[in-house]
C-alpha cells in the first residue's frame, strides 16, 4: 500500500490554485519558495492570478513572488489574466512592476491577448499604462492587427485614441 506524500512545494500550489490565503500564508511563514516552478514552468504566482484569485495572488507579491517570471512558452501571470480577463488582478500585476512588454515564444505581449481575446478593458488598461503597440509577434503583427482580424471594434478605437 502506497501513500501519497505531498511535497510542499505541490501544497503551495495547491493551495494558490484554490486561493486559499490562509493556507498559502501558512506556507510562506515556513520558508518555502515562492518562486518555484512546476513541470510547465507555472510559479504558484501563475497559477493564483490566472485562476482570478486576488488575493492570493497579493499574497504571494507580497511575499516576493517574481512578478516576470515566464512558463516554458515564455507566457507570464499578466499575460494569463490578460487572456481570462482579469482587470483589477492586472493592475495589482503591473503595480508590482509586471513587464508590459515582455514576449512568449511566439512573440506574443500582454497587450496582445487583451486584444486577440476581446478583453477590452484589459487593452485599455494595458494601454493607459504605457504598453509598445508596435510590437510584433513572430508572424510580424501588432495588437492592432490582431484587432484588425477579430474585427474588435473597440480595441481598433482604443487603440487610435492613443
Amino acid at each position: 500500500m502506497s501513500f501519497y506524500s505531498a511535497q510542499p512545494e505541490d501544497l503551495l500550489f495547491d493551495a494558490a490554485r484554490r486561493g486559499d490565503v490562509a493556507y498559502l500564508k501558512e506556507l510562506i511563514d515556513s520558508q518555502i519558495d515562492v518562486n518555484t516552478q512546476n513541470g510547465k514552468g507555472f510559479t504558484p504566482l501563475i497559477v493564483a492570478a490566472y485562476d482570478g484569485h486576488l488575493e492570493a495572488t497579493k499574497l504571494l507579491l507580497d511575499a516576493k513572488a517574481d512578478v516576470n517570471v515566464q512558463d516554458v512558452s515564455g507566457n507570464t501571470a499578466l499575460m494569463g489574466v490578460c487572456f481570462k480577463g482579469y482587470g483589477e488582478i492586472a493592475e495589482l500585476l503591473i503595480a508590482h512592476g509586471a513587464d508590459l512588454n515582455m514576449q512568449n515564444g511566439n512573440g506574443g505581449t500582454a497587450l496582445m491577448f487583451a486584444t486577440l481575446f476581446g478583453r477590452n478593458k484589459l487593452v485599455k488598461i494595458m494601454l493607459d499604462h504605457g504598453a509598445d503597440t508596435s510590437v510584433q509577434d513572430v508572424r510580424g503583427l501588432t495588437a492592432l492587427d490582431l484587432a484588425h482580424q477579430q474585427g474588435n471594434e473597440e480595441a481598433i478605437r482604443l487603440f487610435a485614441e492613443r
